[in-house]
């Protein structure tokens, strides 16, 4: 097939946590969760395309706010993605995401291919995996814009279908092939979608793709021009040194477009690869059954469940026990701050449960009481007018930014380990029962030196306790001041 082509991998991982709440958040989406396996859904993908490139080729494409709990999942490539993250200010839809990706791929390498895969899915047969996307990068290296097809094996409603052409690009009878797209179709009614059923030569849109980064942008800038106009205006305020405010302004004014609809339906160079993995989304509640491990009456149970007698259900408990007795086709999900009861036929309407939960400010819909930070995590056990208690956890060899609010005060107590900590120009430690003040806008900076995790009690005091009242001025982990909070 003549000269290799690089392949960089691109994760996308800026998605919200909706469907899978209230185990999911908005700031704790999907992809950190461990579903259908011991690693969580991002860990399993990084594992899955690092059979197909290296991790030094491996591209994160997510947002400030989730970039830190990506890093923390992503800790045994801490070296190799320490320049692969790209951060958008604020989610514009898949192709603004792709066509800043393609551009980084094409300032390393003018020959380099893309793989796309979304952070959130579940595939099992890395083989198959693998000799998918060596069929379809050879696809991409004569100029196509390759996506995997999968087999469907129910009239469902909520993907996409793809109906391949009858003309063979690449492979062999009995082995893998690559096809030309006919047409894409969009989210079918359920006849329609049993009538591809039974015709059995439509794919689902796996959302997986490869191609030539300068064939991806060629084509983006032949459907949606306007997005690669902005998204060169972006690189070369970066290249100008210019103030990260004056990027996120071009950015915000891109309109969102998904890459399917906005270059895949209406390019020419589409082509597709059936592939023999098993594949899913894992959309909702409901579809665990595809992937999780079920008892002998169907139930999924995770956690200190104690059940008598239900019959294909999905109970979750975080801490608390949960009874439950005769359940059928129903999930009952548990944490800390938010309980879910619903059958599993209308597990896809937790997206609205999730969206009055915003319109309300609900910060149910936002984190978790625990919320997981690349230092160790901190959990909220008590606030009201003017005051919060927190629980902080600092990993060994871990510390928090040096940093400042201008609205609260706050004052520390250890409860185990050693905590050093630096309040303008101190530095010193403090054992289990010593406490210390940090006054409003004060220089302050908490580490753990040990071996053993350090636990603190933080009291905050003030007029304003939101989680953005921070000036960061050193930071481990290469954030942004006022994006993140720690």
């Amino acid at each position: 097939m003549g000269k290799t082509h690089a392949l960089y991998p691109v994760i996308m991982a800026g998605g919200s946590g909706t469907r899978f709440w209230p185990l999911s958040r908005h700031l704790y989406p999907k992809q950190l969760l461990r579903i259908g396996g011991e690693h969580t859904l991002i860990q399993q993908t990084m594992h899955r395309i690092l059979g197909c490139a290296p991790a030094s080729n491996v591209l994160i494409s997510t947002n400030a706010a989730q970039a830190d709990l990506i890093r923390v999942q992503l800790t045994d490539w801490k070296e190799e993605l320490s320049n692969g993250f790209l951060l958008e200010p604020e989610g514009r839809n898949t192709a603004p995401a792709i066509a800043l990706a393609a551009l980084e791929v094409l300032a390393r390498d003018p020959e380099g291919l893309m793989l796309v895969v979304p952070a959130d899915h579940v595939v099992t047969g890395q083989r198959d995996f693998e000799a998918a996307v060596q069929l379809a990068t050879q696809l991409a290296t004569e100029g196509y814009l390759v996506t995997f097809g999968i087999k469907p094996i129910r009239p469902e409603t909520g993907y996409g279908y793809i109906k391949p052409k009858n003309t063979v690009l690449l492979g062999k009878r009995g082995t893998l092939r690559g096809y030309p797209v006919q047409k894409f179709v969009e989210k079918p009614n359920v006849a329609k979608a049993t009538q591809y059923l039974k015709a059995g030569h439509y794919f689902w849109n796996s959302g997986m793709f490869i191609w030539r980064a300068a064939t991806i942008l060629e084509e983006i800038g032949a459907h949606q021009p306007a997005i690669l106009a902005s998204m060169e205006q972006i690189r070369a305020l970066k290249n100008d040194g210019s103030p990260q405010q004056a990027i996120d302004d071009v950015y915000r004014q891109i309109k969102p477009v998904s890459i399917d609809s906005g270059v895949m339906e209406r390019s020419s160079k589409a082509a597709v690869v059936p592939v023999k993995f098993r594949w899913s989304d894992v959309g909702s509640w409901g579809s665990l059954d595809e992937v999780a491990e079920k008892n002998r009456a169907g139930n999924v149970m995770t956690g200190r469940v104690i059940d008598l007698e239900s019959k294909q259900s999905i109970v979750y408990a975080d801490r608390r026990v949960v009874a439950t007795i005769g359940l059928q086709d129903m999930v009952v999900v548990d944490t800390p701050d938010a309980t879910l009861v619903c059958p599993k036929s209308r597990a896809q309407d937790v997206k609205t449960i999730v969206d009055i939960l915003k319109k309300q400010q609900a910060p149910e819909h936002l984190e978790h009481l625990t919320v997981q930070r690349p230092w160790g995590s901190y959990t909220v056990l008590e606030e009201g007018p003017g005051f919060k208690v927190k629980r902080v956890t600092v990993n060994p060899g871990g510390r928090l930014s040096l940093q400042m609010h201008h609205q609260r005060s706050e004052h520390w107590v250890v409860i185990a380990g050693t905590a050093r900590v630096t309040r303008d120009q101190e530095i010193f430690d403090l054992k289990v029962g010593e406490s210390t003040a940090i006054p409003v806008k004060t220089r302050h900076r908490l580490e753990n030196p040990g071996q053993e995790t350090v636990h603190i009690i933080e009291v905050q005091n003030g007029p304003y306790l939101g989680e953005d009242d921070i000036v960061r001025f050193k930071d481990d982990y290469g954030r942004i001041s006022n994006t993140t909070p720690g």
